[in-house]
């Protein structure tokens, strides 16, 4: 995985020094896990930062298309919701979320139409590491637990891919949306859980400076 980690790095700086276009951007995840689920109706979306560097490598001379690598940080995972149970005369009730930080190599074909654009094509994505963030409270006294959790069993570099549309104004500035999917499962094994059927599943919104403009 480390190998995979470097070329990914690798191949994200050779595009860094063919661009034309550099600059940066940031956002938002909404995020969700989707798939098999047998708890699929316990589970809601997590919102999460995404943001790092955005380049454009133009490969026609009027700049109508061009390849759109980036290098992000992005965090993404799911809620899930309160569950109450009794346990003698105890009555326990539990809600938390769980967050997956990655670091995100999309490597996008995009169409430059006077502005406006649209974008689509692959992403690699290396697991960073994950948490799970759990208020519990029994007999309404509430605790509250920050965990970091094992990355062992899961899926830690995922192929995805992305698609989306969004508008860069003659200054540079930029606003997006996407959406990202997952073509590998999360997990491999861990502990026998739905995450071994579920896949990311997420709409990120973000504003972006480019050097150079449009």
């Amino acid at each position: 995985m480390k190998k995979l980690l470097i070329l990914t790095i690798a191949l994200f700086s050779f595009s860094f020094a063919q661009a034309q276009k550099i600059g940066i951007k940031a956002g938002i995840n909404y995020s969700n896990i989707a798939g098999d689920l047998t708890d699929e109706a316990n589970n809601e979306g997590k919102v999460g930062f995404v943001g790092g560097i955005a380049t454009s490598i133009p490969l026609v001379g009027d700049g109508f298309l061009s390849l759109a690598p980036e290098l992000l940080y992005s965090q993404k995972g799911y809620q899930y919701r309160d569950e109450t149970f009794k346990i003698g005369n105890n009555t326990i009730k539990r809600e938390g979320s769980r967050g997956f930080n990655y670091l995100d190599l999309p490597v996008l074909l995009k169409v430059n139409a006077g502005g406006l654009f649209f974008e689509g094509g692959p992403i690699a994505s290396y697991l960073l590491n994950i948490n799970d963030k759990t208020k519990e409270s029994i007999n309404d006294i509430e605790n509250n637990s920050y965990t970091e959790l094992n990355k062992d069993g899961l899926t830690k570099f995922e192929v995805g891919y992305a698609a989306g549309l969004g508008f860069m104004a003659q200054n540079g500035l930029s606003l997006g949306i996407r959406y990202n999917g997952s073509f590998n499962k999360l997990a491999n094994d861990y502990n026998g859980n739905d995450l071994m059927n579920a896949r990311h599943s997420l709409f990120q919104a973000t504003i972006g400076f480019m050097v150079g403009g449009n």
